[in-house]
């Protein structure tokens, strides 16, 4: 009984993120497209014609860390923006959690749902990459990378909104939290580039591991195990985390 419950719950909030995309797909696409573009443009083929990383064209280099990055901003936008309107604005969230879905499948639901919204956009990029003379290889593992990236930062998603008091909060915790990865975890350039005791402070966010992993496969080498463990570690304690919150809090 307790099982089906849970299937039951992630299932109504999977087909309600399917429902949300139906609509508004055209506008989704548009969006996860726009800055990829433009740093492949800009970066890929302006600074990349001028610069090398390693021993293959840069823009081989630029692409996964893209997708690691653009799974990371949709999958988290896909559920804290939605969420916290939920929470704050409609208070619908109040009817959530007195519903007999539980709590567990309800944000579970969320993290797979922003996951694949997330992958959806890496995909896109991949399409993207192919004018632009990417070599990219592609396995079954990149995009259980993707997935798990996803998910990690849809599960950071769920928390930031559960514990903001306002609508700008997700802003500004964009700013605090999201927007240094998207420069400094390992997406634009070798970590080898920067002093060794940043490359520390680098190595714990989960951003990197992503982008490595993913370079990792599209080059045609196995993703380090350590950093699919350290993604996987985080995922499930923003999503441990997250449930704490909601049941703790009595007044969302």
């Amino acid at each position: 009984m307790k099982r089906n419950m849970m299937l039951n719950g992630i299932i109504t909030v999977l087909w309600e993120k399917w429902v949300e995309f139906k609509f508004e797909w055209k506008k989704i696409t548009a969006s996860a497209l726009v800055s990829p573009m433009l740093y492949m443009i800009a970066l890929g083929w302006g600074l990349g014609s001028t610069s090398s990383v390693t021993d293959r064209p840069y823009i081989d280099f630029l692409v996964p860390g893209i997708i690691a990055l653009s799974t990371m901003n949709n999958s988290f936008s896909a559920v804290g923006q939605p969420l916290n309107v939920q929470r704050l604005f409609e208070r619908s969230f109040d009817q959530i959690i007195i519903s007999p879905t539980p709590m567990p499948a309800y944000i579970f639901g969320q993290m797979l749902g922003g996951a694949l919204r997330g992958m959806y956009s890496g995909m896109l990029i991949l399409l993207l990459s192919i004018p632009f003379g990417a070599s990219i290889q592609l396995s079954l593992p990149f995009f259980l990378v993707m997935l798990l990236n996803g998910m990690t930062f849809a599960a950071l998603g769920i928390l930031s909104a559960i514990v903001a008091s306002s609508h700008g909060d997700i802003a500004r915790f964009s700013t605090f939290f999201i927007l240094p990865m998207t420069f400094l975890c390992n997406t634009f350039f070798p970590l080898e580039r920067v002093p060794d005791f940043i490359q520390v402070l680098i190595s714990i966010l989960p951003l990197t591991h992503a982008s490595s992993s993913l370079r990792a496969m599209a080059y045609g080498s196995a993703p380090n195990p350590l950093s699919l463990a350290i993604l996987a570690i985080y995922a499930t304690v923003f999503m441990i985390v997250a449930n704490v919150v909601v049941a703790r809090r009595k007044n969302l």
